[in-house]
Parts: structure tokens; sequence; C-alpha cells
């Protein structure tokens, strides 16, 4: 209950001052993380690092889960069973953060083709929270019953990680306790470090990438009337999918679409045999979320028609991600916890378009999650654009200059993993 939640704050402050790690040391394998980012599916480093990490504390360590997926397992007695998530990857993105850990690696991705690497999202800081929150709740085991088990996800920005580990055995391969409950969290730097966001209900949106081929037919950038041009029909869909949303759609309702990526084309005097579209949809809501599907089908097909296509479009999809929904009960008793330690730094978590496949490790096994944010932005920065009202100005994730401020961003995170760990242990 919420008074036994108050009640106990003072216990969990005490617990987690002290049994709190050496923080240095987690300081510098963030820097090296950071330094060393991998691409979805290609985890194969950071894995071994957190995997090496929980072996050394105690943990009964399990790898190789759906890819690079791994779970360190701590039983401590009889009572609940507690999963913390961290997730893993980077992203496709070429750093410009000036900072003298920023990465310079360059990684083949799934087509083969040599691109850099950034911690454009945080993923770095996830798993070196998740690795000191496993070092403080080891040291800590004389104060909790039941069973913990640390899960370090790969592939969270495809949208595949979570369900290939599920698809793999994660809940019938190995013999622990099914988890009461699921917990994660996601760094955000258009927020002051230091502070916790969360909320009931939807918090981050359905996801859907989709890969478009439209067919025209070929020949020399001379001669157009005898080609019929895919370059000229994938534009139509782009523009004409800008519609969808804001045309289709009951305003008020969040529906975004958008094309990230086209490609078509070797030479300006060339015209293609066909144009490849990437495109992403999201929204909270499943009727939605089939009505804007739909719709981009829609389109595509009747401008390909319109065009007089060679041959009809082809569809791909690729990746796809549900609404994360953090249950009502269990955010509630956590947000008293958190209220509680935190003091004057936690508030509401408004939903928000990202999408996130967390919750697919507790909807496999039909249990609660609660999801929730961590601010990463320097707090002097933060206060400077606060004042000039330039709060949205400050780069945010998957951009180039995502930089989170090392303290207190690793402390309030692995702070808030250890607290929610221990609010629902017994």
């Amino acid at each position: 209950s919420s008074a036994t939640i108050s009640s106990n704050e003072g216990s969990y402050r005490k617990i987690i001052d002290q049994y709190r790690p050496n923080l240095a040391f987690y300081d510098s394998t963030y820097k090296d993380l950071h330094r060393h980012p991998e691409l979805s599916e290609q985890e194969k480093r950071t894995s071994s690092i957190a995997a090496k990490h929980l072996r050394i504390l105690g943990y009964h360590v399990h790898q190789h889960i759906g890819g690079y997926g791994l779970i360190g397992v701590l039983e401590n007695g009889q009572g609940p069973t507690v999963l913390l998530r961290a997730d893993m990857d980077g992203l496709p993105v070429l750093e410009n953060t000036g900072l003298d850990y920023a990465s310079t690696d360059l990684m083949k991705d799934s087509e083969g083709n040599e691109v850099p690497v950034m911690h454009a999202c945080g993923h770095d800081v996830h798993v070196t929270c998740l690795m000191a929150a496993a070092e403080l709740l080891y040291a800590a085991r004389s104060t909790w019953k039941g069973t913990l088990i640390c899960l370090f996800q790969p592939a969270e920005e495809i949208g595949k990680g979570a369900q290939a580990m599920v698809d793999d055995g994660l809940y019938t391969k190995y013999d622990f306790p099914k988890p009461d409950i699921v917990l994660g969290q996601h760094v955000f730097c258009l927020w002051r470090a230091g502070w916790i966001a969360m909320s009931p209900g939807p918090i981050a949106a359905a996801v859907d990438a989709i890969k478009v081929r439209v067919f025209g037919k070929g020949g020399h950038g001379s001669s157009p009337q005898l080609c019929i041009d895919p370059i000229v029909i994938a534009s139509h869909v782009v523009v004409r999918l800008q519609t969808v949303v804001s045309r289709e759609l009951q305003p008020g309702k969040l529906g975004v679409i958008t094309c990230g990526k086209f490609q078509a084309g070797t030479a300006c005097n060339i015209i293609p045999d066909y144009a490849d579209l990437e495109i992403s949809v999201r929204s909270y809501e499943m009727n939605i979320h089939k009505r804007l599907l739909d719709a981009i089908e829609r389109i595509v097909k009747a401008e390909c028609d319109a065009s007089g296509s060679s041959q009809p479009p082809e569809f791909n999809y690729f990746a796809h991600a549900p609404t994360t929904v953090n249950d009502k009960e269990q955010t509630k008793v956590l947000n008293t916890s958190f209220s509680a330690y935190f003091k004057g730094n936690t508030g509401p978590m408004d939903p928000f378009p990202g999408s996130e496949d967390f919750s697919v490790l507790a909807r496999a096994i039909n249990v609660p999650s609660v999801f929730w944010g961590l601010g990463g932005c320097d707090p002097d920065k933060w206060d400077e654009a606060n004042r000039r009202g330039e709060v949205n100005k400050l780069p945010g994730n998957h951009s180039a200059g995502f930089a989170p401020v090392i303290e207190p961003t690793l402390r309030t995170g692995m702070d808030a993993l250890a607290l929610a760990a221990l609010t629902f242990l017994g």
C-alpha cells in the first residue's frame, strides 16, 4: 500500500546509500560504451562487457538469447520476481558532440554499407545504470527476498530485440521463476538531469516500419517519354502521405507517418527501374494504426496506377513494436516510492510518439510493466535553455549532438532501478 511505501522510504534510502557502488568505475564504463557503440543485432562487445560484469558479481548468466541478448539471474530466497531491462544498441549517426569520448567507430549495416555509429539514444546510459544497479542489489541482498533478473536487450532500435529474446526461449529455456513485473527506463536530454517522470496508461506509441519499392521502366535521362520514372512516382507518394494525418485522422488523435529513407538511381542521366522508400508509422490506438497502414498501401498503389507503373508495388513490414502501456496500479505504487525518494524531482510523463519494444517482455507472459523517463541534460544548460524558452532547441534523442551529462544522470538512473526493484521485491 501507499502507506507501506511511505514508511519504507527511509529504509530504501538507507539501503541504497549503504550499498551504492563506487561510481568512478561506472563513469569510465559509460565513456567506454559511448566511445564504442554497436548497431542493432551486432552488440557483441557491449553484451560481453555486461555478461562479464554480472558473472564477477555472482549472477547466473545466460547469453546469446535472441542474438546478443543476455540475462543475469540472482535467486535470493522465496519472494517476488522482478525483471529490470536495459537496451544496448546504437544508431547509424555521425557523432557531433565534441566530447573527448565521442564515437568515431564505423560498422557495416545490415545491407553491407559502412556507416558511422553513435549512441544517439542513450542506450549506453541504460546499460551502465543497470550494471551499477546489479552491483548495488547484489551487495544489498541481505535486505530483500525474491529473484532479480537483469536483462540486456539487443536490437531495440529496429523493434526486434525483445521479441527475438522471447521467441528464443527467454521464459521457457531457463530455470528461473516467471517475473511478476517488468521494469525499465529511458534517458531523455530535453529533461534536466536528476529528473524522473512516469505516468500510468499509454506512454509510447506503437510503430511499424515498412520498406516500399515502386517500379518504373528505366532508360536514358534524355528520353523520359520512353520510360516510366519511379522517382516521380515515389515523390508523389511522399507528398501525398503528408495528407493522411492532416485529412484522414480526427483532430487531436496521434498519428505520425515519416518517410525517412528514399533511395533510387545511380546517375543523373539514367532513369532507374525502381525506387525504394522506408516509412515509419506511429500511433497510440490500434484502430488508428490500421487506418494509417491501410492509407499508405492505398496511396502507394494508386500513385503507381496513375503513372502506369510496370508492376505492382512491393511492401515489406520489417519492424513492429506495440504501444507501451504502464500498468495503472503498479505505476501508482512505484510513483509513491519515487516521489518520496527523489523529493521534488519527479513529475508526470506525457505520452511521446517515439516507440519502444520494452512492453513485449511483459505482454509475452501477461504481467504488468512500468517504464519511466530519466533526465539527461546538464542542469546548468537546461536551466539556461528553460530561462530563454528554448528547451526544445537542445539536442534530442537520435540527433548527432545527443550528449547526456554523466552525473547526476548515472547516479539517478542507478538509484531509480535499484529503488524500483526494492519496491517490488520481498
